[in-house]
């Protein structure tokens, strides 16, 4: 069987019909691409037609703020994505006259562009022939060749691209590297694959040694690291509260919350309470409830967060504060937004949601 070939045949007839599919415009296909790393199509695709729609080109994207750009990001997670973004844009603006590098070579040169990345827009709207290498890619040829290497570890991203490049159809890399990755997406997916009706089961070596849930090897186990995150949420008679823009080196890096305390482990909320009234007591506070009966858990892909909210009326005039009716112009940590949307619909919806 022409793996090649069967991969290509299987796509045509069977591909998702997908906006950025539907164009070569290196733009759109970098957008695109960026959006959907670690981010499902079924949720992508919203955030793709609102970037196009609000930043048509290049240059709109560059001359935007990043507040801008992480309030139109908010809710897809791994953030440092969109700030590498607007640097990107700035760069090709700047330096390049508002057009992509033609090449892999230079397009891997780009801040965020990685060898993954620069492979896509180079054969997508370039057609260069220059084969991508994502987890769909990794599994599919893992299954069908029996490739037992480590996907975490070093061998193996030089033997998969390697091998990817090899079976790459020159005359039709755009559509090749298309084929394979959408075929791991709708047919040869993670669990329970439906080998019955797959186009390549007659040669697939993971389905004839019955090792189809044993391919990919993925050995490392990542370490979840456990955060206590307990937001005091200060209000007051003028319905101003604090807000604080994370600026350090950590999760959610130029995004804003309010007020934080976190321990190192799970305190019991009478300390929590006490710590509040102790720390700002300046404020002249007036009550303190806790908006959440249970921590809502988190998790990130290295951390599990759990995170309680704390209402605190104060009789003083927050100084440095924002006005609860704005709050909608900053961005935050979707787990946040879902709470401010939440909680603050209730009380101030005829400011927060006009």
């Amino acid at each position: 069987m022409d793996f090649s070939k069967t991969i290509i045949r299987w796509y045509l007839q069977h591909k998702r019909d997908l906006p950025w599919r539907e164009t070569t415009n290196p733009y759109h296909v970098w957008l695109s691409e960026i959006i959907l790393q670690q981010t499902r199509v079924a949720q992508g695709l919203s955030y793709y037609n609102k970037f196009v729609s609000s930043f048509k080109t290049i240059n709109d994207f560059a001359a935007a703020t990043e507040q801008d750009i992480l309030k139109l990001w908010q809710g897809l997670g791994y953030y440092s994505r969109a700030r590498n973004m607007h640097k990107t844009a700035q760069v090709i603006v700047r330096d390049f006259n508002g057009i992509f590098p033609d090449n892999y070579q230079d397009l891997l040169k780009l801040k965020g562009v990685g060898a993954y990345t620069a492979a896509a827009i180079a054969s997508f709207s370039y057609r260069e022939p220059v084969a991508v290498v994502d987890g769909n890619v990794y599994r599919v040829l893992a299954r069908y060749f029996g490739l037992y290497t480590d996907i975490l570890s070093a061998k193996a991203k030089k033997e998969f691209t390697a091998l990817a490049q090899e079976l790459l159809d020159k005359a039709s890399p755009d559509v090749f590297n298309q084929a394979i990755m959408e075929f791991g997406a709708l047919q040869c997916v993670p669990k329970n694959p439906n080998c019955a009706v797959c186009a390549l089961n007659d040669s697939c070596y993971a389905l004839q040694k019955k090792a189809v849930q044993d391919l990919p090897v993925k050995l490392k186990k990542t370490k979840i690291k456990q955060r206590y995150l307990n937001y005091v949420i200060f209000i007051d008679a003028h319905k101003n509260t604090l807000l604080n823009k994370r600026t350090q080196k950590d999760i959610w890096h130029n995004l804003y919350e309010f007020t934080c305390l976190e321990y190192h482990k799970n305190e019991n909320n009478t300390k929590i309470v006490q710590d509040i009234q102790h720390q700002f007591s300046s404020y002249r506070l007036n009550s303190v409830c806790q908006l959440n009966n249970e921590p809502i858990i988190h998790k990130l892909s290295h951390q599990s967060l759990h995170i309680n909210y704390f209402e605190v009326r104060v009789d003083a005039s927050l100084q440095n504060a924002v006005s609860v009716s704005d709050l909608h112009l900053y961005p935050f940590p979707i787990i946040i937004w879902k709470f401010i949307e939440k909680h603050f619909k209730d009380y101030f919806s005829n400011h927060l949601f006009s």
